[in-house]
């Protein structure tokens, strides 16, 4: 009976943020008796609209021991074990995953998400996964050898970026572009009422029953100079100094450093624009330029600290003394030059101080997009639905599996959409141990190219050994220390120079121990490469590779472009789903000249992409591709 599988039950959660509260307490009130939840995260005040089960006083804390005892006080009787730790921690290995009845994702990035699936496939436990972004959201059963695993399909990467991650925790350069543009230019020139966490107080102002004065309110007596200097010493300096008391948010992290002012425009803060071009005249409004009062041109020119915060405190003035009259209600345009340049070296500061390399203007200007919020209700829906998927997994009930879609529209009258699970992909390298290609130069890539670009990048190990026949070539993690010399030296080598030389016709084996997940690469040795389209001068085949159904072998598998190179924006961090007609009950080429077929071949994609926070940046539909469902 149903009852008896939920009490018997030891769940795993992984992930305590916008679907996993709803989650956790869904969990709960349905009669689950033992749920563990892992999660690294701290609750942020942008966390609050939606993550009910945190409040103003838990900012700061732990998300799962939050949300641990917020449950527990309408269900005392049930136990929970929270960990404030990394899903990719070593203590989180095989034998962990064993232990548990089935593992629930509510994760928000492709890298863990790739991590769990790979767990779950060696500990032989089911994972139910699950994402939403607005109104969109997905929740799909993996079971091995039963249904296709999480990483069967490819997982095109729109930009999708976290709040928490943005405001507190940016670890790329895309990071600091979106905080720049969507909470810092809004604060300072749309709405001042707006809530963000850019004017965050001091705990001694904040517990005053006093006025506390807003930062970002310019006084009347304030000249723009100071006024300018007051905002980048707060948000540069004294929010970065505010975040590092939060010993627990850096215990895994590198820790910022706080920029103030004083220490990188020193000589020139004592004479106020004394290099602004005094001759420069402005045609309109929208000419008004922060690089040609400086008298700067090129925009492909990656600007120093010093050039970036005189252009910061450059744009800002001219934003006051130029277009005073739309302060206050303006949006980000790409095409206002003058917002572009404030977004851009308020980004690369940002960056500086987070050790993230600087982009140009012309690079800044591209990454810019569009922002998707996140939907409380969405998440609720998504919750449901995973813990009835739960339910059917835990009762071995296999033919009543269903992968279910949320959408924004109905289709056919309907807003939840199931699917039929589909059967293991016989060419995916993660549960059917397919080997890929790869095409490098050897003659020119080091090892180290192809544990960055490929091992950690594209195949999402952590912990990677590297072999060559039986020579051990490179091996991450704890080693010996007479190794760790011969391996970092390999790292530097050419692969053609390895004391076990890669070269064409090489089969590499490459594995993670952690993940118990091993994966072998067939090495094509190859010239030449287009720097625009293949900048990484390799090209990995196999991993994202479409597959049609076997009873179309003659027409030609959708694909995504299977290779490492990418646009110019850098990957995000999560992915989503592609999928055929959700009503549709059979294989398309059941009924071999049914009308329609073939615009059937390739649906439209849904994507889907996160559970948490509410900066979502969506690249254009692409072509989805068929799929089989489970036999």
């Amino acid at each position: 009976m149903a009852s008896e599988a939920i009490k018997g039950a030891k769940v795993l959660m992984v992930g305590a943020g916008g679907i996993g509260c709803e989650l956790l307490k869904t969990l709960a009130l349905s009669g689950f008796r033992d749920i563990h939840i892992i999660d690294m995260d701290t609750i942020e005040v942008s966390n609050l609209n939606r993550q009910f089960l945190f409040r103003q006083s838990h900012v700061g804390q732990s998300k799962a021991k939050v949300a641990r005892d917020a449950v527990l006080k309408f269900r005392p009787h049930i136990n929970i074990k929270p960990y404030h730790a990394n899903v990719k921690d070593p203590e989180f290995n095989v034998d962990f995953f064993k232990q548990f009845n089935v593992v629930l994702n509510g994760l928000d990035n492709l890298d863990a998400r790739r991590h769990v699936n790979r767990l779950c496939l060696a500990a032989d436990v089911p994972l139910v996964e699950s994402g939403t972004t607005g109104f969109l959201g997905q929740v799909t059963v993996h079971v091995k050898g039963k249904t296709e695993c999480y990483e069967c399909q490819p997982k095109p990467a729109p930009k999708t970026y976290p709040v928490c991650t943005i405001t507190s925790t940016p670890s790329k350069f895309v990071h600091c572009i979106v905080w720049a543009k969507d909470l810092l230019f809004a604060k300072l020139f749309g709405d001042k009422n707006q809530d963000n966490d850019l004017n965050v107080r001091s705990s001694d102002a904040a517990s005053s029953s006093e006025n506390v004065e807003d930062v970002f309110v310019r006084r009347n007596d304030e000249d723009i100079e100071q006024y300018g200097r007051k905002i980048f010493d707060h948000v540069f300096g004294y929010n970065i100094e505010l975040a590092l008391s939060n010993e627990e948010t850096w215990k895994n992290r590198n820790r910022p450093k706080p920029i103030y002012s004083k220490d990188i425009l020193s000589d020139e803060l004592a004479q106020p624009n004394g290099n602004v071009d005094k001759k420069c005249a402005f045609d309109d409004e929208f000419s008004v330029s922060a690089m040609a009062s400086l008298g700067m041109k090129n925009p492909q020119d990656i600007w120093s600290l010093k050039e970036n915060s005189r252009i910061f405190l450059e744009a800002l003035r001219l934003f006051f003394t130029h277009r005073g009259k739309d302060v206050g209600n303006l949006t980000f345009d790409k095409d206002d030059q003058l917002a572009v340049e404030f977004v851009t070296a308020a980004a690369n500061i940002r960056a500086a101080s987070f050790g993230i390399p600087p982009y140009s203007l012309f690079e800044a200007k591209g990454i810019a997009g569009n922002i998707v919020h996140a939907v409380a209700t969405t998440n609720a829906v998504i919750a449901g639905l995973i813990v009835i998927e739960t339910i059917k997994v835990l009762q071995n009930d296999i033919k009543s599996y269903r992968m279910t879609y949320c959408l924004e529209h109905p289709s056919r009258k309907m807003l939840l959409m199931p699917v039929e699970p589909f059967e293991p992909n016989k060419s995916c390298y993660v549960c059917s141990e397919t080997p890929l290609s790869l095409e490098i130069n050897t003659k020119r890539a080091k090892l180290k190219d192809f544990v960055e670009k490929i091992v950690k990048a594209k195949l999402g190990m952590n912990l990677p050994l590297i072999m060559n026949s039986s020579n051990l070539l490179y091996e991450a993690g704890d080693v010996e220390d007479d190794m760790v010399a011969i391996y970092s030296a390999n790292l530097e080598k050419v692969l053609a120079e390895l004391p076990s030389p890669v070269t064409g016709g090489t089969m590499l084996t490459v594995e993670d121990m952690q993940q118990e997940f091993v994966c072998n690469v067939n090495i094509k040795h190859r010239e030449e490469f287009d720097e625009e389209k293949e900048p990484d001068s390799m090209v990995l085949s196999g991993w994202t590779q479409h597959v049609s159904a076997p009873e179309n072998k003659d027409k030609p598998a959708a694909n995504n472009g299977a290779s490492t190179s990418g646009a110019s924006v850098p990957a995000a961090e999560s992915d989503e789903i592609s999928i055929v007609s959700p009503t549709k009950k059979r294989k398309l080429t059941d009924v071999p000249n049914a009308p329609g077929n073939e615009t059937r071949n390739h649906q439209d994609e849904l994507q889907v992409i996160d559970d948490e926070d509410d900066l979502v940046m969506l690249e254009g539909n692409m072509e989805g591709f068929k799929k089989r469902k489970l036999s």
